[in-house]
């Protein structure tokens, strides 16, 4: 049943993107790149069995976003709910599909492992935020769903001293998160095909908090430890030791 389920789910999915590619590059010739992709994703995610309620409201105007990470499903969420592009890791490039779909979206890739890299990802993440809203997730990886991982804090030099910019931390509920959970242990693939193939509804609450200010914005260190602290407060997770 798993299985025939994650075939539906896969069959949907692959309809809707039949159905939204043509008018995507018609919008795409005309200048208005910007206006399917959250569509797509908010879409992709209720056919996965995303249910998603929404407290609050991100922030108007440049805003950078700062979520954790449990789920492939948190960048479908946030799409849709926070018309929001994202910054990811850089072999999805290598994914011809996925790669072209990410930067329809003005997906940021990042490669950790290129010494050298982070100051110009900063410089581009800087770029990107000056023309739409943008999201990271700080942990770097997808956590467990039971505490939430070291908050790195590179990427938020893009933000440093940049008055006009809110670093708003958004704090992602799932009612099962360890049943979501992507972690190490699990191929990308299967944990894809287990979570479509699941029958019941995957229930997420997306809560916008309240933007850092103050002595919160005095670094990027200052930012990441406050946005760690009001995600594991909104949660009641508690914070993974880096050497854990």
């Amino acid at each position: 049943m798993p299985s025939l389920v994650a075939g539906l789910r896969i069959a949907a999915i692959l309809l809707l993107f039949a159905l939204i590619a043509l008018p995507h590059l018609l919008l795409t010739v005309i200048g208005l790149r910007h206006w399917i992709p959250p569509h797509f994703l908010g879409g992709v995610g209720r056919l996965a069995g995303l249910r998603v309620h929404v407290e609050g409201r991100p922030v108007r105007g440049t805003t950078l976003l700062v979520a954790n990470h449990v789920s492939w499903l948190d960048i479908l969420a946030l799409g849709g709910a926070a018309r929001a592009a994202f910054v990811a890791k850089g072999n999805l490039q290598a994914n011809a599909l996925l790669g072209w779909l990410c930067r329809q979206n003005d997906t940021l890739f990042v490669d950790r492992e290129r010494r050298g890299a982070v100051g110009q990802q900063v410089g581009q993440l800087g770029r990107l935020l000056a023309k739409r809203r943008m999201c990271i997730f700080p942990e770097g990886t997808t956590g467990p769903g039971t505490a939430l991982l070291p908050f790195k804090s590179a990427l938020l030099s893009a933000v440093e001293g940049a008055g006009e910019v809110t670093v708003q931390p958004v704090a992602l509920a799932y009612a099962d998160a360890p049943a979501i959970a992507w972690t190490d242990a699990e191929d990308g693939a299967a944990n894809v095909r287990r979570v479509l193939g699941r029958i019941a509804p995957i229930h997420l609450t997306i809560r916008f908090l309240p933007p850092l200010s103050g002595a919160e914005m005095a670094g990027r260190k200052a930012m990441a430890a406050a946005a760690q602290a009001r995600i594991a407060g909104a949660l009641a997770l508690p914070i993974r030791a880096a050497n854990a």
